[in-house]
């Protein structure tokens, strides 16, 4: 019965499709609740990619659903888990369209979700103290917009592939098809760093060529209305350690007497940068030039900072620049992490024998990494430093009092796709088409994703269509995707399949 009422509703649509915004709302309403079981399945499936027999799992899933959707798909092999590439043609295409999707996610610890295993999709409405509770999965056919779906990756980013697919059932249900050719890259290593992909695109250059590339990535505007995205920075990192005795000495014995290498990296990192967060290693701006139309731009583009402070709870942001969107089109330095002796529990009263800051820099077109870790690194030096770029030797130890271990690795460069470009004008037609607005249209993206091989191997022009709510918890405990995301999602990635190219 349940197959009749669809192909009655397909049959029904088909004769009446066009630019009509209802029928997308039917056809986004009808394919949500279809897709459902597909969503759970999905989610189900552990997808941490330290564990390669795990994505093995979702590469076989994924070669059975676009399978079963008219894909042909193939591996791209690497030295680690392979690539796939699905792809489709259709009659009368004359271009092609990659499409990017990300199926692994963040490693998990259970012991700080509010449910028993992540990989368990979980059904939650929100409770009248503020928080979530649980509700039968059977409700999910009859969803309210704001209930949501608990789960590792359920926003970052296998809703968005759930997505895709059930927009592709709704499209082939009309008899629709695009007038253009897809293929879909699906990465099982993004939460890595996707270290495999510069030379898996470098080597395949001919199966993935194409003329435009569209991310489905990430989360919407703060706002949680339509959004395009039209670069993204890159980042690399840093690692770097400060050495004081061989071994932990004991505090009372030795303070005041053997240096405390927590402190040496304390003020080397604080020596960055000034009170406002602005860096202050000479040289590390040059090369970013924002003329008034861009700063007209970036100045226009919706942000709430009274808002946003209460959200995150600080007391004030950097100033870097005068505001959110035009902060972000320099590179950042930030320590995402430290280390040192221990503390909490196992606290103990000693010197500790090194001190370690984790380092990420997200950088933007017109920035260098080699020439930004160059900086960093002179700047260590001229603060009295040598610096090795290994474990220093007793040699070393006894020869420089201030001595420093430095290493750094590139993930993946900046993109950025000028807005007025043929497949920003596309893309902002399917997004109107669909919700009756303009799109919000954001410059850059602060966040990293490695599309830059695409970008500069293929010559390919990308844009981000995030879909999912921005409060998702992404990388974090208790990950979630807001149902009516899931449904504006499915109609967002329908209207672009059916704008004509």
């Amino acid at each position: 019965m349940k197959k009749t009422c669809l192909l009655f509703f397909a049959l029904h649509t088909f004769f009446v499709f066009g630019q009509n915004k209802e029928t997308l709302d039917e056809l986004a309403s009808t394919y949500t609740n279809a897709s459902f079981p597909l969503l759970k399945e999905l989610l189900s499936i552990p997808n941490d990619a330290f564990y390669p027999e795990w994505i093995e799992k979702n590469v076989q899933w994924c070669e059975n659903h676009f399978g079963k959707r008219g894909f042909t798909t193939e591996r791209i092999s690497t030295p680690t888990v392979p690539l796939l590439l699905a792809s489709q043609s259709f009659p009368d295409a004359e271009k092609t369209v990659l499409v990017y999707l990300q199926v692994d996610g963040q490693p998990v610890d259970p012991s700080r979700w509010t449910q028993k295993d992540p990989y368990t999709p979980v059904l939650k409405q929100p409770s009248a103290e503020g928080g979530w509770e649980e509700i039968d999965w059977a409700k999910i056919k009859n969803y309210d917009d704001d209930w949501r779906v608990f789960a590792r990756s359920a926003s970052d980013a296998k809703g968005p592939v759930a997505m895709f697919l059930a927009a592709i059932d709704a499209m082939k249900a009309i008899g629709k098809a695009p007038n253009y050719n897809i293929k879909v890259i699906l990465d099982f290593e993004e939460e890595l760093g996707s270290p495999q992909l510069p030379q898996a695109v470098l080597e395949n250059r001919g199966r993935l060529a194409a003329d435009y590339l569209v991310i489905f990535d990430g989360p919407l505007h703060r706002l949680n209305k339509p959004t395009l995205t039209f670069g993204a920075r890159g980042i690399f990192t840093v690692e770097l350690t400060t050495y004081g005795p061989i071994v932990p000495q004991h505090s009372g014995h030795f303070g005041n007497y053997v240096p405390n290498p927590a402190f040496k990296l304390a003020k080397l990192l604080a020596s960055m940068k000034d009170d406002d967060g602005r860096v202050l290693i000479p040289g590390y701006y040059d090369g970013i030039v924002l003329d008034n139309k861009t700063k007209t731009l970036l100045k226009a583009t919706p942000h709430n900072e009274e808002q946003l402070q209460e959200i995150i709870q600080v007391g004030h942001f950097d100033r870097v620049a005068p505001n959110y969107q035009e902060a972000i089109q320099y590179p950042s330095l930030n320590v995402r992490g430290m280390q040192s002796g221990w503390i909490n529990e196992k606290v103990r009263t000693i010197i500790p024998a090194w001190a370690k800051a984790e380092i990420d820099v997200r950088i933007v077109k017109e920035s260098d990494p080699k020439r930004l870790s160059k900086l960093i690194k002179t700047h260590i030096e001229n603060q009295g430093y040598v610096v090795i770029d290994r474990e220093p030797t007793k040699e070393e130890r006894l020869a420089h009092p201030k001595l420093a271990t430095y290493t750094s690795e590139v993930s993946y460069q900046s993109f950025r796709t000028p807005m007025e470009s043929p497949i920003g004008v596309w893309l902002q037609k399917a997004l109107v088409r669909a919700f009756d607005e303009e799109p919000i249209r954001i410059r850059m993206s602060g966040g990293s994703i490695p599309i830059s091989p695409f970008v500069n191997t293929l010559n390919l022009p990308a844009i981000t269509v995030p879909t999912v709510n921005r409060d998702n918890n992404q990388h974090s405990p208790n990950e979630n995707l807001r149902l009516g995301n899931y449904r504006d999602g499915i109609k967002t990635i329908l209207a672009i399949l059916t704008e004509e190219l």
